[in-house]
């Protein structure tokens, strides 16, 4: 059911995305932002995180999570070290992704050509 239930978040999330591209003169990266902003508001709230015990990995997929993971790093590190956690619990929690998003994107880019 969880597999079920990750799909059709995700389906949910893309589609939306997909009527406001299609609807509005937005362009992916307006996109991106707004779910981005999305996903801290709702981790602010506490609801993200029902939605990760219902969809499981479907709800870390999407950009919404990442607005998630950034809010949900920066409260962790102000309980932990005030002010200047802020940026420690951020950095913590999104370091491997974004590292990783950039070792990802070199090796791609070494190996497939970019269009013109």
């Amino acid at each position: 059911m969880i597999y079920l239930n990750a799909f059709i978040f995700c389906g949910i999330i893309c589609t939306i995305g997909q009527i406001i591209l299609d609807n509005t003169n937005f362009t992916p990266g307006h996109i991106t932002v707004i779910f981005a902003v999305i996903g801290t508001f709702l981790d602010v709230f506490n609801i993200y995180d029902k939605f990760i015990l219902w969809a499981g990995g479907g709800a870390l997929v999407p950009i919404t999570s990442f607005g998630h993971t950034l809010t949900h790093g920066a409260i962790q590190g102000y309980n932990e070290g005030g002010i200047l956690g802020l940026f420690n619990g951020t950095l913590n929690l999104t370091s491997a992704g974004i590292s990783a998003a950039i070792i990802f994107s070199f090796f791609f880019s070494l190996i497939f050509k970019s269009r013109d």
